[in-house]
């Protein structure tokens, strides 16, 4: 296999002929690397490391480019990737280089997204954690990240009672408007028992507040 020509297609990307009448389009980096110019004869297997390779630049700057938007983790970015590359072990490759660079931190951005869901939305420990696992993160992680909000969840349920669900908690006796709060504390992750024990305080302090 032969190049033919060598020509500027767009900013740093070259045109690339083959005596095949294929065309590559190359970044002037992977050019520069293989030592690439007219007339130069490339084995097969040659040709396939430096489509390999131009591949993979893209794939990576493609990734750089996605997370100067927002943080990933390594599950969500090879996803993504995947979905644009197809090729799942190029993918693979590019977020492995990621995350030993240190660019893709799963646990990072585990502590920063529980910091969201916790701080942010009061979510509860498991619907925190039921979204800290569907963005990809394995369960040490999530579970090291909403270590330090076992006392903030309780403050929270505290928080959520009074001031979204106060107007249904005005009768201790209205069990069905007590149970309509109870229903929506529990989409937001907190189990029975915290919720229970939540709205008895709840109705004692209003109690203790009327004396």
């Amino acid at each position: 296999m032969e190049i033919t020509s060598i020509s500027r297609y767009k900013g740093p990307t070259y045109e690339v002929g083959l005596d095949d009448g294929r065309k590559l389009y190359l970044h002037i980096d992977i050019i520069a690397d293989n030592g690439l110019k007219s007339g130069t004869q490339l084995e097969k297997n040659e040709l396939r490391k430096i489509i390999y390779d131009s591949n993979f630049r893209r794939a990576y700057q493609y990734a750089l480019y996605c997370l100067d938007y927002r943080d990933y983790s390594e599950a969500d970015m090879l996803k993504k990737l995947i979905g644009t590359y197809k090729n799942e072990g190029l993918c693979r490759a590019v977020v492995a280089k990621l995350t030993d660079a240190g660019i893709i931190d799963d646990a990072r951005y585990a502590e920063k997204l529980a910091r969201r869901l916790v701080e942010g939305r009061k979510y509860g420990f498991r619907r925190a954690k039921k979204e800290l696992l569907l963005k990809g993160i394995g369960e040490d992680n999530a579970l090291e990240a909403l270590e330090q909000y076992r006392e903030v969840f309780t403050e929270n349920l505290s928080e959520l009672l009074e001031t979204k669900h106060y107007r249904l908690l005005t009768d201790s006796s209205n069990r069905g408007n007590i149970e309509k709060v109870k229903r929506a504390l529990v989409r937001y992750g907190y189990g029975f028992d915290e919720i229970n024990s939540a709205v008895r305080e709840y109705f004692e302090n209003a109690e203790q507040a009327e004396e």
